[in-house]
C-alpha cells in the first residue's frame, strides 16, 4: 500500500480547503468594510458580526496552512504486521458490531477524511483519545476506550 499517495491526497484536500477558507475570509473582510453594513446606529452590529466571521475564516485558514505544512514535511514509513502503532500508522480496526474503519496516525489534521484505494481512510492525531488507545499497540489487540457504552475493537491490519 503507497502511503505517499494517501499523503497526497490530504495535502490536495488540505490545499482546497485552504483555498476555500482564505476566499470565505476575503468575502467577509469585504463585507466587514463595505459602506453598505456600516453601522446606522449603536444597535446596528452587521459589520462588526462580519469581522468576527472574516477573523473565524483567517483562523482556519492559518490552521490549515499549518497542516499543509506539516503533511509537506511528514516522512512516512511502512510498518510490519509485528510492530506497534505509531506515527504514519495506516490502522484497519473492526468493532465488534463488524463496523470497519481505516485510521491514518497523522501530525494535524484530525478528523479529515479522504478516499484511499476505494476506502474511506480518517485522519486521527496524537491528542485524540482513539489515537492514544492505539499507540504502542499491535496487530491482533482488541481495545477499549474505557468509557460507558464503548464497544471494543480490533486492529485488523497495519501499514
Amino acid at each position: 500500500m503507497d502511503k505517499n499517495k494517501l499523503i497526497q491526497l490530504i495535502v490536495e484536500r488540505l490545499g482546497s480547503d485552504l483555498e476555500l477558507a482564505m476566499s470565505a475570509a476575503r468575502v467577509a473582510h469585504a463585507a466587514s468594510t463595505s459602506d453598505e453594513t456600516q453601522p446606522d446606529n449603536k444597535y446596528d452590529t452587521l459589520s462588526l458580526e462580519s469581522s468576527y466571521i472574516a477573523q473565524g475564516h483567517a483562523n482556519r485558514a492559518q490552521q490549515l496552512r499549518r497542516s499543509l505544512d506539516n503533511y509537506k514535511k511528514l516522512s512516512v514509513r511502512d510498518f510490519s504486521d509485528r510492530q506497534r502503532v505509531a506515527m504514519t500508522a495506516l490502522v484497519g480496526i473492526e468493532y465488534e458490531d463488524q463496523t470497519a474503519r481505516q485510521l491514518f496516525i497523522g501530525p494535524d489534521a484530525g478528523g479529515l477524511k479522504v478516499l484511499f484505494d476505494h476506502l474511506e481512510v480518517v485522519v486521527v492525531t496524537l491528542e485524540s483519545p482513539l489515537c492514544k488507545a492505539l499507540l504502542g499497540r499491535q496487530l491482533g489487540e482488541v481495545i477499549t476506550l474505557g468509557r460507558e457504552n464503548d464497544l471494543e475493537f480490533e486492529i485488523v491490519s497495519l501499514y
